[in-house]
């Protein structure tokens, strides 16, 4: 189903910073000016029904993103299934918070994917009726522990 304005319903984007968290790793340790630290802002649509984060293969290569030696098996809505390289160490930050992840890596794609793994580790909630994120609580990340 399509919204008025052609989006899928759910769906929306938002900005991202992506960075390379080894260089944000060597300005932590003195070796590094946060100036020279390879990062990049695009658009990310939030896609709670897909499970990973992904990214376009150019921005990695650009922000020179390590890449993982195996490939990741990838099953696409569509049914279709493939195989793609996986990047490691991606600092993302999202409406002010952030960790690091591992993206699976899109050849043709332009925009990120943002998927549950991050939205729950983030600890954002998907507002789908006014397309945004909201934070389940403003001031911190909440972790559900047992």
């Amino acid at each position: 189903m399509k919204t008025k304005d052609n989006r899928k319903m759910g769906r929306f984007s938002v900005d991202v910073e992506i960075s390379n968290n080894r260089d944000l790793e060597l300005v932590r340790s003195g070796y590094l000016e946060p100036g020279q630290v390879r990062r990049k802002t695009i658009r990310g649509v939030v896609e709670p029904g897909a499970t990973r984060l992904v990214l376009p293969q150019a921005l990695a290569k650009e922000l020179e993103l390590p890449i993982k030696k195996n490939k990741v098996k990838v099953r696409y809505a569509d049914g279709r299934r493939s195989q793609r390289s996986e990047a490691e160490a991606v600092h993302l930050r999202l409406m002010g918070r952030e960790d690091v992840f591992s993206a699976v890596l899109e050849p043709k794609r332009d925009t990120a994917l943002i998927g549950a793994i991050v939205l729950e580790d983030l600890d954002f909630l998907v507002d789908c009726t006014k397309l945004c994120l909201v934070p389940r609580d403003p001031d911190f990340v909440v972790t559900e522990i047992e």
